[in-house]
């Protein structure tokens, strides 16, 4: 296991190192300081300090405490949302390489019809039904992220079907599952991997933009976005709290760039 850690390249080692960090203090965070909501206005923009890491807000609610809500909200919002748009669009990737015909055309234009909209738009539509929401912001990223696993599914399942091994399999007697199992999906892993690391970016980053313009998750939520607009009217006193999700936004795409091995990405 140290041998195979040592022959990854420095930049996804350092991608996955960050990123675990990240992910840790989403999970363990939240945990260890449940309360982000509570105000108390006698400590409010209080500089960082040994009591207060990051300081307070505005309201004199914590900073670090509402940074690990954001970090727990902002990922697991977008992981559901990705897992999802994958499981949609490599089924229907999978149906139209698999059937062809009228079946193939048919997903194909309508694929073709929601990639024209960019992933920003389609989420403010679905937000625009229930603003504020959770479920609405789900069904957006999801509506709008399938369109990229369908493609790349569809396009490597034509090309494995062709293949030998395949072909021999099917000479064999293995049926469908068999072949799914064990030439399908092996084929297809690195690609969707790949592409869930870049959703979940975009699908974190789409959060903060709606929530920065007023149209994502609603005050008090802990979110990225949410606390930057509600920051940003105190960037002169106090530009450390403007600054700290910021950082973190940043962090959180530098992780996933390097993760995913597109080092032009950054």
């Amino acid at each position: 296991m140290m041998h195979n850690w040592q022959s990854l390249p420095l930049s996804r080692r350092a991608g996955i190192s960050l990123l675990s960090l990240i992910i840790l203090a989403a999970i363990l965070g939240p945990l260890l300081m449940p309360d982000a909501i509570s105000q108390n206005l006698d400590q409010v923009l209080l500089a960082p300090s040994w009591q207060q890491w990051l300081g307070t807000d505005h309201l004199g609610r914590s900073m670090l405490a509402r940074l690990l809500h954001a970090l727990q909200l902002s990922f697991g919002l977008a992981l559901v949302s990705v897992i999802s748009a994958a499981l949609i669009g490599i089924s229907l990737g999978l149906l139209a390489a698999w059937r062809g015909g009228l079946v193939e055309a048919a997903l194909t234009s309508i694929a073709d019809a929601v990639m024209t909209l960019p992933v920003l738009l389609v989420v403010l539509l679905f937000a625009a039904f229930a603003q504020g929401e959770f479920w609405s912001l789900y069904l957006g990223l999801s509506f709008a992220l399938w369109v990229e696993y369908f493609r790349v599914s569809r396009a490597s399942i034509k090309t494995t079907l062709l293949s030998g091994p395949v072909e021999s399999a099917r000479m064999l007697g293995f049926g469908n599952g068999y072949i799914v199992r064990k030439h399908l999906l092996p084929e297809l892993a690195p690609m969707i991997a790949t592409l869930m690391l870049f959703g979940i970016s975009s699908a974190i980053l789409a959060l903060a933009a709606l929530g920065f313009v007023g149209v994502g998750l609603r005050p008090p939520t802990p979110e990225l976005g949410v606390m930057m607009i509600e920051l940003f009217p105190y960037y002169q006193e106090a530009p450390w709290l403007i600054a700290a999700p910021v950082i973190t936004l940043a962090l959180i795409m530098l992780s996933l760039a390097l993760l995913s091995g597109k080092k032009e990405a950054i």
